[in-house]
């Protein structure tokens, strides 16, 4: 089935986009946990509005240091802006070997991820540390209704420039070649009204996975009735 634009009318007028990509990483999950090998497992982990409670701190006690009286400590010597991702939308895959150890992420981007400047920073700052950790990351990016390109914000980090479209989907592999560190890079533009593509997923011990988006958006609409 091509893809379909949630986030305009008519269909965004009749149905809600996150509880789309909702049930589309369940489905990515699903399928994941299907073939996956003896030993790892993949989660789905959805999260909307994250908002860090300021009013918390009036709420907790002060720990007391040897049984007399309360610590405090002196006040901060920086206080910065700071905007944590604000929509998540993944399906982490794990390694049970050592852990449970994070070895693959694939990110659905919303929104809300690419609406304002400190929104995309936090995005992209997530995808590199998985990147410089050599977790393996697909990053799928359906929303039509904004045109910031979190792919090319990603590349810019690295000294590296992109021409994709604002819809797209990508995979990177952190990878050392002939005893040098490169970032592959498959990346694949999107289009309303076209299929969706099949991308490698590496896991951080060398495993390749596909990510099979087209089976996975066709499955999740049919069991959404659109």
């Amino acid at each position: 089935m091509p893809l379909l634009d949630h986030f305009r009318p008519p269909l965004s007028t009749r149905r809600h986009w996150h509880s789309f990509h909702n049930a589309w990483s369940s489905t990515i999950k699903t399928e994941l946990n299907r073939i996956l090998p003896e030993g790892y497992f993949a989660e789905a982990n959805v999260q909307f509005g994250i908002e860090i409670d300021v009013a918390v701190q009036e709420q907790i006690p002060a720990v007391r240091s040897n049984g007399t009286g309360s610590w405090m400590p002196k006040a901060p010597t920086l206080t910065v802006p700071f905007q944590p991702t604000t929509d998540t939308i993944e399906v982490l895959v794990f390694s049970t070997r050592e852990g449970p150890i994070l070895v693959g992420a694939i990110e659905l981007v919303s929104p809300a991820n690419k609406d304002r400047s400190a929104s995309k920073d936090a995005f992209v700052a997530k995808c590199e540390t998985y990147l410089n950790q050599g977790i393996g990351l697909v990053i799928v990016d359906v929303v039509t209704t904004l045109n910031a390109n979190l792919h090319g914000e990603l590349m810019q980090r690295i000294g590296m420039k992109t021409t994709l479209s604002s819809l797209y989907a990508t995979a990177y592999r952190a990878v050392d070649q002939d005893g040098n560190s490169v970032l592959e890079i498959w990346q694949e533009e999107l289009c309303v009204d076209a299929d969706l593509p099949t991308l490698p997923l590496w896991l951080k011990d060398g495993i390749c996975l596909p990510i099979e988006l087209e089976k996975t958006y066709e499955q999740t609409r049919i069991e959404s009735r659109l």
